[in-house]
């Protein structure tokens, strides 16, 4: 275990399975104290709480599809541990859309649900943690947006979009608050190994989707941690604003 992060207290959201557990995995064995936080699936969230290095972990109920209660989450938090150090808005959905086939009303249904939980709710925590570690001298906020918000989304445009948002979101936040020490970076993933993901990459469509890189294969959830914990801990100041690609080059951009 190293101490880059020893006794930050580091909230990240949609912790209980896939990117999100392995991003807290990482950070507490990096010296975090980890606010897991979890959707509907108490169970799990406790499991991986249980399961990571250290002590003074704990678990966080919170439905981010009500953006209202997001403010709550971090006044628990920073009620539990006196404070709160990084942020990681990890938590989102994805609703298959496609604008030629679904109705109106499940039309927009998609985009208000999406943009809920991937957009209005991050922006409403950045905010609440923002306040709280100004009071303590700075932190940093890192947001997981997605590379389709950069190639798009033809089946979920609502997802891809509400990525989009969250990558520019990041970067105002940098310049607003850059000031008191409070950094913000975003990362934009590609397909990663997941349990959400597994039905789809064992598909007729699973090869396609890893030729789409040179390394033939989709990125795993402990490589997106990696990343995200190098700009919650030692990623230099002038990074912030950065959209760092994780992708494996299966989407260029310049």
């Amino acid at each position: 275990m190293t101490a880059e992060l020893h006794d930050k207290v580091c909230l990240v959201t949609g912790a209980s399975r896939g990117i999100g557990a392995a991003i807290a995995t990482l950070l507490a064995e990096r010296g975090g104290k980890i606010a897991v936080h979890y959707g509907s699936n108490e169970e799990a969230a406790q499991a991986v709480c249980n399961s990571l290095n250290g002590d003074d972990h704990r678990i966080f109920g919170c439905d981010l599809a009500d953006a209202a209660s997001a403010p709550n989450l971090v006044e628990r938090v920073v009620k539990a541990f006196g404070r709160i150090d990084v942020l990681v808005n990890n938590a989102g959905i994805y609703i298959a859309h496609p604008v030629l086939k679904v109705s109106g009303d499940e039309w927009l249904q998609a985009w208000r649900q999406i943009f809920e939980v991937n957009l209005v709710s991050p922006a409403a925590l950045c905010q609440s943690a923002a306040k709280a570690m100004a009071t303590k001298g700075g932190g940093r906020i890192v947001n997981v947006g997605s590379r389709g918000a950069f190639r798009g989304e033809p089946l979920g445009p609502a997802y891809g979009a509400s990525k989009a948002a969250l990558h520019s979101m990041s970067q105002s936040l940098a310049v607003a608050l850059a000031p008191d020490n409070i950094q913000v970076f975003a990362v934009a993933p590609g397909f990663v190994q997941t349990d959400m993901a597994k039905p789809l990459l064992e598909s007729e469509a699973g090869d396609g989707i890893r030729g789409q890189s040179p390394l033939n294969r989709v990125g795993t959830p402990e490589e997106i941690a990696e990343a995200v914990a190098f700009l919650a801990s030692t990623a230099p100041e002038f990074m912030i604003g950065g959209v760092i690609d994780i992708n494996g080059a299966s989407y260029l951009r310049t």
